[in-house]
């Protein structure tokens, strides 16, 4: 294994986000790291695989278990970047996001992205954050 490929965690309840999400991200040379919902990925926690960035869904089993992730993540690690999506949105009509520091504190994820995601917009936001 090349010592300079990173691992991605991917957890949402969607198994074609994963899917297709996991799929481009192995396509560009990223280890994987899947999780069908929170409590997947609290017993990869546990487990203590590694990881250097997690892509987190915000709404899974209950409607803040990505909230509840980001902080088990944050906790673990809290230098790790976590990139929270959510189609909160799209599915509530609710604007939702954390554009402050202050509300970044609270939500515990360095990046805040809607979905539908386009792949290009989150590779740029797991290169940037890795970079």
């Amino acid at each position: 294994m090349n010592a300079e490929r990173k691992t991605v965690l991917i957890v949402d309840d969607d198994t074609d986000f994963l899917d297709q999400t996991c799929a481009r991200l192995a396509a560009d040379g990223f280890e994987v790291v899947r999780a069908e919902g929170q409590a997947a990925a609290e017993d990869v926690l546990r487990a203590g695989t590694p990881f250097d960035v997690a892509v987190v869904d915000l709404m899974m089993e209950h409607p803040d278990s990505g909230f509840v992730l980001c902080h088990h993540l944050k906790k673990a690690a809290p230098g790790r970047p976590v990139i929270l999506v959510t189609g909160v949105t799209a599915e509530t009509g609710l604007e939702f996001d954390a554009a402050t520091d202050e509300e970044r504190r609270w939500v515990r994820a360095d990046v805040m992205l809607a979905k539908p995601i386009r792949y290009e917009q989150l590779r740029r936001e797991v290169d940037r954050l890795l970079g």
